[in-house]
């Protein structure tokens, strides 16, 4: 059976979290070069013509860093176990996706604890290992990893239903 045919038992998207919305982030740009501008018209007006410049470049550097977050929230993770296999399928801001194939019989979800930082979260298989959910925050993780290793289970030890053997 081919893989895009496989019946799916566990499907998590990953994408990172931001705060504020497409509109919330185009009004808090704009505030910001409201201030910046309103700071070099003051600036200007007291004869102190070099800040007005530094002002600009606040104002420009502000709205670079908003785009290179705009475009990093653009990363997806996919995790999907099916039949046979889980998948980790990966897509950076610039719509590159990298596919990496685990045989779950023997793979181990582990969550491995950092102090004073967010836990890890790592498959691993016979030495190898990989973290997936980098950009979940901490209860993530564990929600995540908790409902992993219950679908990995639940792949692992089928319930058939015999209908003979029903009381």
């Amino acid at each position: 059976m081919n893989s895009q045919q496989e019946a799916t038992v566990f499907e998590a998207m990953i994408v990172p979290h931001r705060s504020l919305s497409r509109q919330g982030r185009r009004l808090l740009i704009a505030v910001i070069c409201l201030g910046g501008l309103m700071n070099a018209g003051l600036a200007l007006a007291v004869g102190a013509w070099p800040a007005a410049g530094f002002y600009g470049l606040e104002i420009g550097l502000a709205v670079l860093l908003f785009a290179l977050n705009m475009r990093a929230a653009r990363a997806s993770e996919l995790v999907l176990l099916t039949e046979s296999r889980l998948r980790i399928v990966r897509s950076d801001p610039y719509g590159r996706r990298m596919e990496r194939e685990w045989e779950p019989s023997w793979l181990r979800v582990h969550l491995q604890e950092r102090p004073g930082r967010v836990p890890q979260l790592l498959l691993r298989l016979r030495g190898m290992e990989e973290e997936i959910g980098a950009s979940l925050g901490e209860a993530e993780k564990r929600e995540l990893a908790a409902a992993l290793q219950e679908a990995l289970y639940r792949w692992r030890n089928p319930v058939f239903d015999n209908p003979q053997l029903r009381a």
